[in-house]
């Protein structure tokens, strides 16, 4: 054993003395791209021209499906959104099952179906394959879709719409969508309340039977299946699947503008900005340039090694992330550059990235940087290899859009011969600054600094629905009104101050919801500052804030915080019913700035400074109520709305708004008051 291990470190030794030194500062040379192996494909066609691809996958006893329908629609019109509906319409119930005895056949299978206006997709165990294709097929094929369930759906659709009426990202994106694309593009139509109060019942029945249909379909089965097993299955359930023609719309041909426009989109009390450049193009899937143009994205900003990351984030640390992306399309691809950013800077963030859009155009990437992107995404793919599911869909891809049938088989090899002159050619076919939409969501005082950015210099206003408006200038107050006349008119609106001094108690119960949790909101106050305010939501208390006049405290998610000095110099000033009587109880400095519009109507807008705590409020200046109120803080903003004043019962005149609106970050809470009572002593033991 001894001599065994001398030779070992004899030869070890040898050929230490023997070997040149290694020198790390030079790189390793890639190696030739690695071959690649698809999984076995298998297709056939139905009679009624379903075209059918089979993925064995034998690790685990599952099989999904998948049913991709390559239509090209007729535009949704003044009933835009009808076709969002399609994956709840699809599921609610067949001529063979209704609503429940569908979802308990699914239940019972342990599987899981979705469904959407362009197919539909499933996942269960191979032991129930049978049953997982019946119900595929029969949802498919007998969809029986009622006025009742449209009718919820369409509620449910409303209260999602203005849960994102002040969400920016979703803002961005409708905006981005209505400004690129246009109304007579599917890409840019947009659903609005209005659209979808017209949806019809038979326009939807008329999509599902005019567009499934088995001739413009593929199906992918991937998993624990083979085609022996397959065939018989998809021809016993989807045979009688009757084929027939489906008409092919027109669409307008939306291109990149001619100059760069600045899109704002105003945000009350935004705290960040939310940034996209922005342009269609024309880029469609499996063509040559494809390849070239994912690589200079994903320099470009495609991840956190992209120049867009490096340069807003870890260089100047003024957003989480941005990035960018080029989505090839059949019909019209996007470009995007993304990011989000604090409002002092936005300029500068849209400055720098329009700085590297044209840095890739105009100076060629480094073979360092060019190679570790494409080893990145050399992997990216590799990996994705390794699902099934991915495979089939490149055999779906491969048909439906007349790929090269090897254009998968060679992918690492032609990434790997992208070169510095390839990227930097796609970049100036690609990525244009200069012809293209920048589109902001933010407060709207940082909207004239990015005017610089336009072409003719010029900031254009659009709405959270993409439609334009008009910007109107402030309009300076009369000379002779004073914050305190304005706050007079509004006590005398609301009944006038004998009124309000009357008051004593008042006990509020509004309902509401939001992110589709029904909430109730119930506030009592008492003088002279007294305050409890709950909000209940899924049988428990959400949220919960009393104050006795001296003391008080906070509830949230089971944890009670009792209030700061701060927070009760709040609480007092909101438990005093009459505290607009005496402004300068709170020691107030508020300043009347003029006269804007508010939905419409012009408002006097009285501010107030608290460090860095800023409030607007707003007064009709025809009615003098209260319409408007935005709170700014370093924490983010809150804005509320105001309208349906009406007299309260009992009062002697007192009004109060029965329906508010209350936009906090991404959160929107409409409040409908349901009732409110007044000089009903309520008890001091409520406020402990």
């Amino acid at each position: 054993m001894k001599k065994r291990t001398l030779s070992i470190l004899s030869i070890a030794l040898a050929i230490s003395a023997t070997a040149q030194p290694l020198d790390r500062s030079i790189r390793p040379k890639p190696g030739p791209a690695p071959e690649i192996k698809l999984g076995k494909t298998e297709s056939f066609t139905l009679p009624n021209g379903l075209k059918v691809f089979v993925v064995e996958n034998h690790k685990l006893p599952t099989i999904s499906a998948s049913i991709q329908l390559d239509i090209q629609p007729a535009l949704q019109g003044d009933m835009t959104g009808y076709r969002d509906m399609m994956s709840e319409l699809l599921l609610s119930g067949t001529k063979t099952r209704s609503n429940d005895k569908l979802n308990q056949e699914i239940d019972f299978i342990g599987a899981t179906i979705n469904a959407s206006d362009e197919g539909l997709s499933a996942k269960g165990m191979k032991k129930y394959q049978s049953e997982l294709f019946a119900l595929m097929a029969d949802i498919a094929i007998n969809a029986d879709i009622k006025q009742t369930e449209l009718d919820k759906i369409k509620t449910r659709a409303i209260s999602g719409l203005e849960a994102e009426e002040n969400e920016p990202d979703a803002m961005l994106k409708k905006v981005s969508a209505a400004i690129n694309f246009g109304n007579q593009h599917p890409y840019g139509e947009m659903t609005t309340k209005e659209s979808i109060k017209k949806i019809t019942l038979a326009k939807v029945k008329q999509y599902y039977s005019t567009y499934f249909r088995p001739n413009v379909a593929y199906m992918a089965v991937v998993g624990d299946i083979t085609l022996a097993e397959a065939k018989p299955l998809i021809e016993r359930y989807f045979g009688a699947w009757q084929k027939a023609v489906v008409p092919t719309a027109k669409y307008s041909n939306p291109t990149a503008p001619a100059t760069r426009r600045v899109i704002f989109v105003p945000r009350d009390g935004a705290v960040q900005s939310v940034i996209s450049l922005t342009y269609p193009t024309d880029l469609k899937p499996g063509t040559p340039d494809v390849l070239k143009t994912r690589v200079a994205n994903s320099i470009l900003g495609g991840g956190s090694n992209g120049r867009l990351f490096l340069n807003l984030r870890e260089k100047h640390g003024w957003t989480y992330g941005s990035y960018s992306s080029i989505s090839p399309d059949i019909l019209k691809a996007t470009f995007e550059a993304y990011a989000k950013g604090r409002n002092v800077v936005t300029d500068s963030s849209v400055n720098e990235i329009i700085a590297e859009m044209n840095h890739l155009r105009t100076e060629k990437v480094g073979k360092e940087e060019l190679q570790n992107h494409l080893v990145n995404m050399s992997g990216a793919f590799a990996i994705g290899l390794e699902s099934p599911s991915t495979v089939a869909q490149y055999a779906i891809n491969i048909e439906r859009y007349k790929m090269p049938k090897d254009y998968y088989q060679n992918y690492l090899k032609n990434l790997a011969a992208v070169s510095s002159d390839d990227v930097q050619a796609a970049a100036q076919k690609y990525i244009d600054p200069d012809h293209a939409n920048i589109v902001v969501v933010g407060n709207k005082d940082i909207a004239a600094s990015l005017a610089r950015f336009a072409s003719n210099g010029k900031v254009e206003y659009f709405d959270t629905y993409g439609r334009p408006i008009k910007e109107e200038a402030k309009a300076a107050a009369p000379t002779n009104l004073t914050a305190n006349d304005v706050i007079k008119k509004y006590v005398a609106a609301i009944g006038g101050e004998a009124v309000v001094s009357n008051i004593k108690d008042i006990k509020t119960i509004s309902n509401g919801s939001v992110q589709g949790i029904a909430l109730t909101i119930t506030e009592m106050k008492k003088s002279p500052d007294k305050l409890k305010f709950t909000m209940e939501g899924m049988g428990m208390v959400l949220q919960k804030k009393v104050f006795d006049g001296t003391k008080g405290y906070q509830e949230a998610q089971g944890k009670r915080i009792d209030m700061d000095a701060d927070d009760l110099a709040d609480a007092k000033e909101s438990a005093d019913i009459q505290a607009d009587l005496h402004p300068e109880k709170f020691g107030k400095n508020t300043v009347l700035k003029g006269i804007e519009k508010v939905n419409g109507s012009d408002a006097y807008v009285l501010e107030e400074e608290k460090g860095k705590d800023k409030t607007k409020q707003y007064y009709d200046v025809k009615t003098g109520f209260l319409v408007k109120s935005v709170q700014t803080s370093e924490q983010g903003s809150v804005g509320q709305e105001y309208s349906d004043y009406k007299e309260v019962p009992n009062s002697g005149g007192y009004k109060i708004p029965y329906s508010i609106k209350i936009a906090a970050g991404p959160q929107n809470i409409a409040l409908q008051v349901q009732s409110v009572e007044v000089n009903k002593n309520i008890p001091d033991n409520e406020f402990q």
